[in-house]
């Protein structure tokens, strides 16, 4: 099972302000081992938001994102105590899905 993701939501200027970082390895399959063996892809490939259990982002991603990335996205029409969720899968079919209230 994967690493939780750290969710941070809170209200800045009347705007949500969302921030949120996914433990991955996100390899590209460029990369070679120390015996010079190639490294198999492994990244995620789609990132889904929801708030209040309607969907406000869906992304493609690919392999040319960083290690450990963190998002960062602002949201209007959001009120303290509202439920985001955020899930994400990769190209081998891991999965993870964590919820946070915008405070």
């Amino acid at each position: 099972m994967a690493d939780p993701i750290k969710i941070r939501a809170s209200i800045k200027e009347g705007e949500g302000d969302l921030r949120i970082l996914i433990t991955h390895p996100m390899e590209n399959g460029q990369r070679k081992d120390a015996n010079g063996q190639t490294i198999a892809p492994h990244f995620i490939h789609t990132l889904a938001i929801a708030v209040n259990g309607k969907s406000v982002i869906d992304a493609s991603l690919g392999p040319g994102i960083s290690r450990n990335p963190l998002f960062a996205f602002r949201l209007a029409d959001v009120k303290t105590g509202d439920k985001v969720t955020v899930s994400w899968a990769d190209n081998r079919g891991e999965r993870r899905s964590d919820e946070a209230l915008f405070a």
